[in-house]
């Protein structure tokens, strides 16, 4: 019981990474036109360690590439 709580609010703090992505998209347009590459490279490598971490069983970890690579994603699409 206690470790679905904890998937649970990992969840929740992940739905909040569309948010803020559309939000840091909307205020940081200079930086994403010239960085975009970047950002690409970011999610990619992001998800390859959520993935890592998933068959580790590092539920922060998981949850933390997935937090980074849901707001950088987000950045990218309203650009």
């Amino acid at each position: 019981m206690n470790e679905l709580i904890q998937i649970a609010i990992g969840i929740l703090v992940l739905l909040t990474g569309f948010p803020i992505g559309s939000y840091l998209a909307k205020e940081t347009k200079e930086e994403l036109k010239s960085g975009k590459k970047w950002f690409k490279l970011i999610i990619v490598i992001c998800l390859i360690c959520a993935i890592v971490s998933l068959v580790l069983g590092n539920d922060v970890l998981l949850f933390s590439f997935l937090f980074i690579s849901i707001v950088t994603s987000r950045s990218l699409v309203k650009n």
